[in-house]
């Protein structure tokens, strides 16, 4: 298990020194805070990379347009043959998310149906970058809505903010310093010996001398709250952001589970933010199984190996998952669907009033669908978002709608998601 800041000059540094520490500067490690943290909340942000289908994540069976619209990829109602899993007698789950159904039954997961950021085009680029900007145009910001709203609740360290990966996405980037930890398997190792010899080497630079030391304890503190858990191959997982290796939504559960036994610690970081490939279903999706109902089942795991490692702490959390946009409502002829626009996002954990499904539902007749061709999106997904934090972090409504979220004043935050 390793951790490492987000500081280039470090690292930069000790490529000069010697070859020999090449292997170092990957590892680096930032301090935890060995101080409590000064909030009990948390929140955690899982990014699906690659364009999650809604209507097969939460088939719409009770709608009269849905099982000839989607043909192969329709499911059943429940009961029957390939039948979704019944949630409120108009949706069902997809039968690979059947791990979330005890989230669902004791009302800590509710769904959020139709929909969708600001975004209206098919880019995977531009619909992450608006997703993570938390503005309503791509590149309307150089920084993350998750990192402004760590500067919002007072954030100076790095000890608040943690992305789960080699590189923080651009939703951390920003002015608020946050550490990155990876899963071994990720990142080279770096064995404790040689941290502390390369510590004693440098005690006097004044610049690697404190680092080192840092470091040192850091990976004390991060091998005291992390437990052994077993790690996928580093070649199982897809090319993610400026060529970073992107854990595979079928693989996220030992990374979810170690993030959550951070985020648990009295010392360890509030908000997290993971991130999984695998989405972009071009062809083969599949219904019962297939590509898609391997990276669902993932999912559905991942939830529940975080809850696990957040123990007690899962009361006290609220997560969001959300991807950059939908698919096409209907097939194309590879068995895949194409990029489309509003989709499903979900929220779970201990302060969520779940056990619902929260949609303005437009239907899926020809002439309700986007463009004739896409689940129409009716919810703004930073109405959802901001409700969220409103809860965990006390943030006000003009702080969102002027900061965290620019000039977002008409998304008001959705009222009842959450608990008080």
């Amino acid at each position: 298990m390793k951790i490492e800041p987000h500081s280039r000059l470090p690292r930069r540094r000790l490529l000069g020194l010697a070859t020999g520490l090449a292997g170092f500067a990957a590892f680096a490690p930032v301090k935890l805070a060995f101080a409590d943290a000064p909030t009990e909340s948390r929140f955690v942000l899982v990014i699906l990379r690659g364009a999650l289908d809604g209507l097969a994540a939460v088939p719409p069976y009770a709608d009269p347009d849905y099982a000839a619209l989607r043909g192969p990829l329709a499911f059943g109602e429940p009961g029957e043959q390939a039948g979704a899993l019944d949630l409120d007698g108009k949706f069902g789950l997809n039968p690979a998310l059947a791990p979330l159904l005890p989230l669902w039954q004791a009302q800590e997961l509710t769904i959020l149906h139709a929909a969708a950021t600001p975004y209206r085009d098919r880019s995977h680029f531009d619909g992450q970058n608006l997703l993570e900007n938390g503005t309503a145009v791509p590149n309307g910001a150089q920084d993350g809505w998750l990192n402004r709203a760590l500067g919002v609740i007072g954030a100076t360290d790095r000890r608040l903010g943690l992305a789960v990966g080699e590189t923080a996405p651009l939703v951390l980037e920003g002015s608020v310093p946050v550490a990155s930890w990876a899963p071994a398997g990720i990142l080279p190792e770096a064995s404790p010996d040689f941290l502390t010899q390369l510590a004693s080497l440098y005690r006097a630079d004044p610049l690697l001398g404190p680092a080192l030391a840092t470091g040192v304890d850091s990976q004390r503190l991060s091998d005291e709250i992390m437990s052994a858990s077993p790690e996928p191959a580093p070649n199982e997982m897809d090319a993610g952001k400026n060529g970073a290796k992107l854990r595979a939504a079928d693989l996220l559960a030992p990374a979810a589970e170690g993030a959550g036994k951070l985020l648990a610690d009295a010392r360890g970081p509030r908000i997290a933010v993971l991130e999984a490939g695998g989405w972009d279903t071009h062809a083969n999706q599949g219904l019962m199984t297939g590509r898609l109902a391997t990276a669902l089942g993932g999912l559905a795991n991942g939830m529940v190996a975080l809850k696990r490692g957040l123990g007690p702490a899962w009361q006290e959390t609220v997560v969001a998952v959300v991807t950059e946009f939908g698919r096409t409502a209907a097939p194309n002829g590879t068995g895949g669907t194409d990029h489309g626009t509003g989709t499903v996002a979900m929220l779970a954990g201990g302060r969520i009033r779940g056990g619902r499904v929260v949609a303005s539902w437009p239907g899926l007749s020809p002439e309700k669908l986007y463009q004739g061709r896409d689940l129409a999106p009716t919810l703004d997904l930073r109405a959802a978002l901001k409700a969220a934090l409103a809860t965990q972090f006390g943030i006000d409504r003009a702080t969102l709608a002027r900061r965290v979220f620019p000039d977002s004043d008409q998304v008001a935050p959705l009222e009842g998601l959450t608990e008080v």
